[in-house]
């Protein structure tokens, strides 16, 4: 069919724009291609693998990510939805059991009538009709290849890591203890403390411990939001204990006072049987893993059913090629979404697969694109990866500094925040209904 869109990927931004073009009635061929063929940081076999955090970060509107999540759901996201029906408990944020919800969308997908799943690995760029390129910052080599023809010049890049996954069972809670992420929400994280006696050698451990070889890595291209513990213990000594083990507002009962140091654990499945390592993504070698991580008290005897691995994300220098909508300016029926276009983030992933999809549907049902403003979460993000004004573009997650300012004073961050949230989701509801 002339209409027939390509969509090449099946992750979170892949399924979504997938998702909103069938569910406006057109027919979708969505390319995946696992488990003939995986990427170094994937392990299962579904769709919308969460490969990093289990963690879609904060629910509260008070929060960037909070507002992307709501305007999403408002517009029918189908991944969000997914993430809503399969949470696990964390306070104030929205946590996935990985599994279920990975299951979930790839159910979504299958089942749906307008979707042909076509498995393998695509190797070339169709020449015609529209196409959805939304294959991540993993993208195969032959695929990238043929990417580079297409759009000339040089690809940017950078690192990320995943953190390492072990089984409650494994926890000796009689030196842990639940309590919320810093006093936000309810009581959902297992807190692993610290004496200064026991931080000393575990900072040590971690400035000298042997990494992993990835090829062509250097601490300055790491992604300040996935770096490495190992790379921010190298910092300073005290720079954890401002960081991923700030201790402060964290009292353990048996004191009543803040410990030196606290590594917190998030559930990662909703058996509450898996935890991940919160802020320990790393690329050290997995016997240095098991044995750094193993000085914690709380984790001396843990039992590792995922360790921590880094990889290369590659992404475009997308001021210089796409506009606000993710079409590829030199040749429009060409989309691009997800971590490719340098929108980082699980939720702002599934933001641009959003706007792709419903961008070539409305463009092939005759109607407006749509025209999201940057008083909207949606709308700065792709304002923000057009904006051909930024010199030396770089990877971001939402936040309130890319969104249009209120125009006036408010006192207090959070006051101010939640009025920005307040206007943006007042002109997602007048706008919904055009697209």
């Amino acid at each position: 069919m002339q209409n027939k869109v390509t969509v090449i990927g099946a992750g979170l931004a892949g399924c979504e724009a997938a998702w909103q073009l069938a569910e406006r009635g057109i027919p979708v061929v969505l390319h995946e291609m696992k488990p003939e063929k995986k990427t170094p940081a994937h392990h299962a076999d579904d769709f919308a693998e969460l490969v990093c955090s289990n963690s879609l970060r904060s629910n509260e509107l008070t929060n960037a990510a909070g507002l992307l999540k709501e305007e999403l759901r408002r517009l029918g996201g189908l991944v969000i939805a997914c993430a809503d029906q399969t949470q696990v408990e964390a306070g104030g944020a929205l946590a996935v059991d990985r599994e279920a919800f990975a299951r979930l969308v790839t159910e979504k997908i299958r089942n749906h009538p307008n979707i042909e799943i076509v498995p393998g690995e695509v190797t070339e760029l169709p020449e015609e009709g529209h196409v959805i390129v939304a294959t991540g910052p993993l993208t195969s080599d032959a695929l990238f290849d043929a990417i580079h023809r297409k759009v000339g010049g040089e690809f940017l890049h950078f690192f990320d890591a995943a953190a390492p996954i072990v089984t409650f069972e494994s926890i000796d809670m009689d030196n842990a203890y639940f309590a919320s992420r810093y006093d936000k929400g309810t009581a959902d994280y297992i807190n692993c403390p610290l004496s200064r006696e026991e931080f000393d050698p575990f900072w040590e451990a971690l400035t000298t411990a042997e990494e992993a070889e990835v090829h062509g890595f250097e601490d300055k291209l790491v992604f300040e939001g996935c770096m490495p513990i190992e790379v921010n213990a190298r910092r300073g000594h005290d720079t954890l204990l401002f960081g991923i083990l700030k201790p402060i507002g964290l009292p353990d009962p048996k004191t009543g006072r803040d410990p030196y140091a606290v590594l917190q654990l998030r559930r990662d499945n909703a058996q509450g049987t898996l935890y991940n390592l919160v802020g320990c993504q790393t690329h050290l070698k997995w016997g240095e893993q098991k044995r750094i991580f193993s000085m914690i008290p709380a984790l001396k005897n843990a039992e590792f059913v995922r360790y921590g691995v880094m990889h290369r994300n590659t992404f475009l220098d997308s001021p210089r090629l796409l506009d606000h909508n993710f079409a590829l300016r030199a040749d429009p029926r060409i989309r691009f979404a997800g971590q490719m276009t340098g929108v980082e983030g699980y939720v702002e992933s599934n933001a641009s697969g959003w706007l792709a999809g419903v961008a070539t549907a409305c463009e092939i049902l005759g109607k407006p694109a749509p025209d999201l403003p940057s008083t909207t979460a949606i709308g700065a993000l792709g304002n923000y990866v057009s904006n051909e004004t930024v010199v030396k573009f770089q990877p971001m997650n939402i936040n309130f500094g890319i969104l249009e300012p209120l125009g006036y004073k408010v006192k207090g961050k959070r006051e101010k925040n939640k009025q920005i949230s307040e206007r943006a989701l007042e002109i997602i509801d007048s706008l919904k209904g055009e697209f």
